[in-house]
């Protein structure tokens, strides 16, 4: 990069040297972008725009603009703030355009200002973190095929399954606690972008998404996952 404007958000961020920070940003033009800010780093779910520079993988940041006022998250939306920060640092190859996954996030970070206002929040917090992870696992290579199973049978309605990441789902010939329904996976056929998701779809990618990302995470635990379950039971 040679002197580029950069449009995105900051995603994670560590101290450096005395005055300059690593940050990782999560940017319009090139997806996850990493690199060396000498100030005090932006808050973060703040638009920002900034210039990048270098060959690196660590670009050189400067001329940093905060696009609108800050905004403060609390409670479940200060969670679930954290936890799409996380799963972009560390599912997200750098510079690499994402751009369905990037308007999503700033869809969700707007949705989660109104959060508090909402009959149901919970129900209202599994479809908007559903609908990101729906965006993030399509553009990292991993979207599912609803109708076919691991056999390139079609799915039966009667059938179980047990879902694997590299098969796909795999019938099942005797009862397993991960079986998942032939009924319920076919619902997601019936699904058309930009909607929101039914109960028995959301139940469905619930277990399906947190599987995926489990898998494509490795051994390191979410931190944020961590200390929402803890927060939960304080």
């Amino acid at each position: 990069m040679r002197n580029e404007i950069l449009h995105g958000y900051l995603i994670h961020h560590r101290k450096y040297r005395e005055r300059s920070h690593i940050v990782h940003l999560f940017t319009q033009e090139h997806g996850r972008v990493d690199g060396i800010l000498r100030q005090t780093p932006p808050p973060q779910y703040q638009p920002i725009c900034l210039q990048a520079s270098g060959k690196s993988d660590l670009k050189n940041f400067t001329k940093l603009e905060i696009v609108n006022q800050p905004i403060f998250f609390f409670g479940d939306a200060f969670f679930s703030g954290f936890y799409l920060n996380e799963i972009l640092l560390r599912l997200c190859p750098p510079e690499v355009e994402m751009p369905e996954t990037y308007l999503q996030y700033a869809e969700t970070l707007a949705q989660l200002q109104h959060i508090t206002k909402q009959t149901h929040p919970n129900h209202f917090l599994k479809q908007i973190l559903r609908q990101f992870e729906h965006e993030l696992l399509q553009e990292l290579g991993y979207p599912l095929d609803f109708s076919m199973d691991s056999n390139q049978q079609n799915i039966t309605a009667n059938q179980h399954y047990l879902f694997q990441l590299n098969d796909g789902f795999i019938p099942l010939t005797q009862d397993s606690r991960l079986a998942i329904s032939g009924q319920q996976i076919l619902s997601m056929c019936e699904y058309e972008k930009g909607r929101d998701f039914d109960s028995e779809q959301l139940q469905l990618l619930s277990k399906l998404y947190r599987q995926m990302i489990t898998s494509l995470l490795g051994d390191r635990p979410l931190k944020s996952r961590q200390l929402w379950i803890q927060n939960s039971q304080t």
